[in-house]
C-alpha cells in the first residue's frame, strides 16, 4: 500500500468507528494519522524499513504498529475485527450527501438500514420520517442525493486520487534498470477533474525489460492486453492503466499521441496528411516509407508547422487554429499565483489557527491570505457571530503584529446567500471586512429561477468582491444548482465582481468550460484553495490545471496581482 491507500485505510477506521459510538479522541487519532499520510512526502514502505514510521505527523507508537503490520502482511487484524462489529457496507452510506457517521448509525440501529440499497429502500418506504428528528422533508431531500450519487459515474476517481498514484507508480518506474524518462499522460496530464483511467509513458534502452518489470508490481491485478511497447492492466482498485514503453528517439511522439484528446490527435493527424504524412505514437512516416523520429514532444508540433500546445487546451476547442493564428493564450501558472483570497481557521470550521494557516501560506511563498471564516447562519460549518468576527479581527491584527511585512492578512467572511435572498451579514457589517466572499451552501435544489436570483442579487451588494463555488456541486456526490449561468456572468462582469475558481479537487467549481465562458465576457477570477488545512493549499495546482484548461491568462487571475494592487482593488470596489 501506498501512503493514500494506507490513508484511506484509516479513514475507514474512524468512520467505522464513529458509527459504533466510540470516543472521539479515538476517532481523532486515526484521521490525524490519515492527515499525516496523506500529506507525507515520504512514502511508508521506506519509512518502515527505516524504523522512523513515527516520523509521520499524527501517527505514534500504536498507530506505527499498525501501519508495520498493513505493510507486513497485506491486511490489519483490528480493522477485521471492527468490520466483525460495524458492517462495512455502511461507508457508502458516507457518500451520500448530508450522511455522516452519527447518522448512519442512526439508521443502522433503528432502522436495520447496513447498505445504500437498504436505505432508499426505507426513504422510499416513508420510514425515515418517522424517526426522531427527522421529517417527510429531510426523508425527501435523502432520496435526492441518494439519486444523485446514483447518477454519478463512480468508476472515475478524483483527480488528486489519480495524481497520487501516478506519482507513486512514476517514482517506482523511474528507478528501473535502462529507464531514460518517465511522464504521466492521458487525461491526468490535461487535467481533466476526473479520471478514468492512468497513462503512463517511458523512454527505456530495453522497453520489454520495464514492461516485465512492471508487471511485477503487487499492485497489477490482471493483464488486459500487452503488446511490444504498450501493456493495458486493471489495478487492485479496479483502475485501469496503459503502459507505453518506447525507445528514446520515439518519446515525444509517443508522450504527445498518449496524452490526448482523441479529437486533439484526429485533428493533428488531418494536418499531417496534408502535408503527405502520417501520424502515429511512433513518429512520422513519409509517403516514401522513410521515418521522422520525436525524442520531444516540441518535435511532433513542430513538424506539423505548430508551436508546442499545452496539454490542457488538447480538447479540439479551438487549439489548432489558435496555433496556427499564433494566438495561443499565455496560460496562468503556479508560479504566477501571489496570494490566497479563500481560506479557513478553527475559528469556523478550520482545522488550525489563524497564525498556523498563516505560517503555511508563508511557507508556500505567498504574499498575502485571506482569512474567510463562514457567516453565522452555517451552523454546521461554526459560522461566526457579528460579536465573533469583532474578535477575529483582534485575533488578525495580534497576528499581522507578528509577521509584520512578511506575510499580509485580510480578514473577510464566506457569506451565507439565503434562502429567501439577501445576505447573511447586515450591510454594515460587510462594509467593515477587507473582502466579502457570498456562496450558496443551503438551499442548492431551489429551481432555476429562484437559485439564479439568489446569485444576481448576492453580485448587485455593493460589498459583495467575490462569488465563491458558484455552482455549490460535489464532484461525484453533490450535482450542481441548476443556475442561468449567462446572466450571472453578464452582471459579475458588468460589477466586477471576481468569479471564484475553487482548487478542492471535489469541486473544481468553476468547471473548465464555464471558466472560458467568464473569461470571454470579461469577468475577472481568482484561483482559491478553500483551504481547511495547511495542507488543503496544496490544491492549488488542480484550480490551477481548471483555468489553464479554460484558456485563462495571468492578468485576469486577481490573486496574481501583488498585494498593494489587490487591497487598493478591494477598497475601490467595494467600499466606495
Amino acid at each position: 500500500m501506498d501512503n493514500h491507500e494506507l490513508a484511506d485505510k484509516f479513514d475507514a477506521i474512524a468512520d467505522l468507528l464513529e458509527i459504533k459510538g466510540e470516543e472521539i479522541y479515538r476517532i481523532r487519532a486515526y484521521r490525524r494519522a490519515s492527515e499525516g499520510l496523506r500529506s507525507h512526502a515520504v512514502d511508508a514502505q521506506d519509512l518502515q524499513e527505516r524504523g522512523e514510521l513515527e516520523e509521520i505527523p499524527g501517527v505514534g507508537k500504536a498507530i506505527a504498529e499498525k501501519i508495520d503490520e498493513i505493510l507486513r502482511t497485506g491486511d490489519l487484524d483490528f480493522y477485521e475485527r471492527l468490520t466483525a462489529e460495524v458492517p462495512p457496507t455502511l461507508l457508502e452510506l458516507l457518500d451520500v450527501e448530508n450522511v455522516g457517521p452519527k447518522k448512519a448509525a442512526r439508521f443502522w440501529n433503528e432502522l436495520g438500514v447496513v447498505t445504500l440499497e437498504d436505505l432508499e429502500e426505507a426513504a422510499r418506504e416513508g420510514r425515515i420520517r418517522e424517526m426522531d428528528g427527522f421529517g417527510a422533508k429531510s426523508e425527501g431531500k435523502i432520496l435526492e442525493a441518494i439519486d444523485a450519487y446514483k447518477k454519478h459515474d463512480h468508476t472515475r476517481i478524483l483527480i488528486s486520487e489519480a495524481k497520487g498514484l501516478a506519482v507513486e507508480f512514476v517514482r517506482r518506474i523511474r528507478a528501473l534498470d535502462g529507464v531514460v524518462e518517465v511522464e504521466v499522460a492521458g487525461s491526468l496530464r490535461r487535467l481533466k477533474e476526473t479520471i478514468g483511467d492512468l497513462d503512463i509513458v517511458v523512454a527505456a534502452t530495453n522497453p520489454q525489460k520495464v514492461i516485465d518489470s512492471v508487471l511485477a508490481f503487487p499492485e497489477i491485478k490482471k493483464i488486459r492486453a500487452q503488446g511490444d511497447v504498450k501493456v493495458s492492466v486493471l489495478l487492485s482498485n479496479e483502475l485501469p492503466l496503459q503502459l507505453w514503453v518506447h525507445p528514446p528517439d520515439r518519446f515525444g511522439s509517443a508522450l504527445q499521441y498518449a496524452t490526448g484528446s482523441q479529437m486533439h490527435n484526429v485533428r493533428l493527424r488531418e494536418l499531417a496528411q496534408k502535408g503527405g504524412l502520417s501520424l502515429s505514437e511512433h513518429g512520422f512516416m513519409r509517403e516514401d516509407e522513410t521515418e521522422i523520429n520525436c525524442a520531444e514532444e516540441m518535435d511532433v508540433y513542430a513538424a506539423l508547422g505548430l508551436p508546442w500546445i499545452p496539454p490542457q487546451l488538447r480538447e479540439d476547442r479551438g487549439e489548432i487554429t489558435a496555433a496556427l493564428a499564433d494566438e495561443l493564450p499565455e496560460l496562468v501558472s503556479s508560479d504566477d499565483i501571489r496570494g490566497e483570497l479563500h481560506a479557513h481557521s478553527d475559528w469556523s470550521d478550520g482545522k488550525v489557527s489563524i497564525e498556523e494557516m498563516c505560517s503555511a501560506a508563508l511557507e508556500r511563498g505567498l504574499s498575502y491570505l485571506a482569512i474567510t471564516d463562514h457567516s453565522r447562519s452555517l451552523n454546521i460549518a461554526g459560522g461566526l457571530s457579528i460579536e465573533d468576527l469583532k474578535k477575529q479581527r483582534e485575533e488578525i491584527n495580534r497576528v499581522q503584529r507578528r509577521m509584520g511585512d512578511k506575510l499580509k492578512i485580510f480578514q473577510g467572511a464566506e457569506v451565507e446567500i439565503l434562502r429567501e435572498g439577501g445576505l447573511d451579514y447586515p450591510d454594515s457589517v460587510l462594509a467593515e471586512l477587507d473582502i466579502v466572499i457570498a456562496s450558496l451552501h443551503m438551499g442548492l435544489r431551489q429551481p432555476r429561477e429562484e437559485v439564479t436570483a439568489r446569485i444576481l442579487g448576492a453580485i448587485e451588494n455593493p460589498y459583495v468582491d467575490m462569488i465563491g463555488h458558484l455552482t455549490g456541486r460535489l464532484i461525484g456526490r453533490r450535482d450542481p444548482a441548476d443556475l442561468d449561468i449567462e446572466p450571472i456572468f453578464r452582471a459579475a462582469a458588468d460589477r466586477g465582481v471576481i468569479l471564484e475558481i475553487n482548487s478542492n479537487p471535489e469541486r473544481l467549481d468553476l468547471k473548465d468550460i464555464h471558466v472560458r465562458r467568464a473569461l470571454e465576457l470579461g469577468c475577472l477570477t481568482a484561483i482559491n484553495t478553500d483551504a481547511h488545512h495547511p495542507d488543503h493549499l496544496d490544491f492549488r495546482p488542480f484550480g490551477i490545471g481548471t483555468a489553464r484548461r479554460g484558456w485563462v491568462e495571468g492578468r485576469s487571475v486577481v490573486n496574481t496581482w501583488k498585494f498593494k494592487e489587490v487591497e487598493k482593488w478591494l477598497k475601490r470596489k467595494s467600499r466606495s
